[in-house]
C-alpha cells in the first residue's frame, strides 16, 4: 500500500544482452497476459538496432504485435524501479539492490535463427512467464 493507500502494481524487468529476442518476447507476453496487472520493462547491456524478425514473426502467430518495439539500453534506474529482474541466460549482470527477487532464466539465444527454431523457445517463454504470473498476481489468472 502507498501512502494514498492504493496498491501498487509489482514490475518486472526482463533483461538479456541485445533486446532484440528472449526479453522482447518476455516483456510482450507479460503485458498481454497480466492484463496490465503487472508493470513490464525490458531492456540489453548492448542493445541492437532492432527487435529480432523472427521474434517478431513468432509473436504475430500468438497475436501480439512486437513490430513497433526497440530495444532499450539497460539503466541501474530500470533495475532499481523494478521488484523483479529476470535475466535470460545470457551471462548478463545487473546492479544487485536489496529486496529485490532475481532469477535467471536459461534460454536458447533466438539470434540468427529462424522461425522453426524461435517457436520453441517462445513457447517456454510463455511458460515461465505464466507461472511469474502465478507467482506475482495470482488473481490474474
Amino acid at each position: 500500500m502507498t501512502a494514498s493507500g492504493t496498491t501498487t502494481k509489482p514490475s518486472v524487468l526482463f533483461v538479456c544482452v541485445h533486446n532484440a529476442g528472449r526479453s522482447q518476447m518476455a516483456a510482450a507476453y507479460l503485458a498481454a497476459l497480466s492484463g496490465g496487472a503487472i508493470e513490464v520493462r525490458s531492456a540489453g547491456s548492448e542493445p541492437a538496432d532492432s527487435v529480432n524478425p523472427a521474434a517478431v514473426a513468432a509473436m504475430a502467430e500468438e497475436g501480439i504485435d512486437l513490430s513497433a518495439e526497440t530495444p532499450k539500453v539497460l539503466t541501474i534506474d530500470a533495475v532499481r524501479e523494478s521488484d523483479v529482474v529476470i535475466t535470460m541466460g545470457c551471462g548478463d549482470t545487473c546492479p544487485v539492490f536489496p529486496g529485490k527477487r532475481y532469477e535467471d532464466w536459461a534460454l536458447e539465444d533466438p539470434a540468427g535463427q529462424g522461425l522453426e527454431a524461435v517457436r520453441p523457445i517462445r513457447d517456454e517463454i510463455r511458460s515461465r512467464v505464466e507461472a511469474l504470473i502465478e507467482s506475482l498476481a495470482p488473481a490474474v489468472r
